[in-house]
């Protein structure tokens, strides 16, 4: 079984830069999405340094079971960048959201942190593969409110667990077995804030009626519309997105 895949990151229309950054190994089938913490100094340092630092890390060592291989990925990442943070005061509190993705034989290996998320089409259908570590999901978990409710909580964008600003972090990791016709979408909150999954199931099945026949192109076009659309939808953060077919 093999994989295509294509990325974008895009500005949206509100913010003065980027402070989103992917990564995309298609040889070593290692994908990242991370957004830096917009309410925090050196945000787009942050997750500059995730997608650096962790692929790094499992690149170097690569032959590590692959759940012990992401987390300790995410673990260098965090520790690179709440030293940098340290060695420079304009710097001090710095963070960044973190999806990571890696394809080992017939598995998918996920690690998460932050509000960033990869979902699963199958069959027509969209699967979150991540759990959001913001307040909104805490509150969420605790039965607070339902989740339309929550898309008008102002504290939507609180998150409780990032990359790089504390001395350690807890770093979920979800298994997934791949099938032939998978396809997997990571994004920033500046594309599953604007776009409602029933939008993304549209899309993707539009663009992808059939993944056994996908291209590069076709990906490339349905990350660049998934794009476009947030920012039709007012675009207020940056926008990332990562798509991945099985084939």
């Amino acid at each position: 079984m093999g994989i295509i895949s294509s990325g974008i990151t895009d500005i949206g229309m509100k913010r003065k830069t980027n402070q989103d950054s992917i990564y995309l190994n298609p040889e070593k089938h290692l994908f990242v999405v991370a957004d830096g913490m917009g309410g925090h100094n050196g945000g787009d340092i942050a997750s500059q340094m995730a997608t650096e630092v962790l692929p790094e890390f499992v690149l170097a060592n690569y032959d590590l079971e692959p759940t012990k291989l992401q987390k300790n990925g995410v673990l260098a990442a965090n520790k690179a960048i709440k030293e940098r943070g340290e060695a420079d005061k304009e710097l001090l509190g710095m963070g960044t959201t973190l999806v990571s993705q890696l394809f080992r034989g017939a598995y998918l290996y996920t690690a998460n942190v932050g509000d960033s998320r990869a979902y699963l089409f199958n069959n027509k259908k969209i699967f979150q593969l991540t759990s959001d570590h913001s307040l909104v999901q805490e509150k969420l978990n605790l039965g607070f409110y339902t989740r339309e409710q929550a898309s008008d909580d102002p504290q939507k964008n609180v998150l409780v667990r990032t990359v790089g600003f504390e001395d350690d972090v807890e770093v979920d990791i979800f298994t997934y077995k791949v099938h032939r016709n998978d396809i997997f979408l990571s994004c920033s909150d500046g594309l599953h804030g604007k776009v409602s999954e029933s939008d993304l199931v549209y899309v993707i099945n539009h663009f992808i009626p059939d993944p056994a026949k996908a291209t590069v192109e076709v990906l490339d076009k349905t990350c660049q519309f998934l794009v476009d659309l947030a920012n039709k939808n007012g675009g207020q953060d940056n926008i990332s997105v990562v798509l991945i077919v099985a084939q």
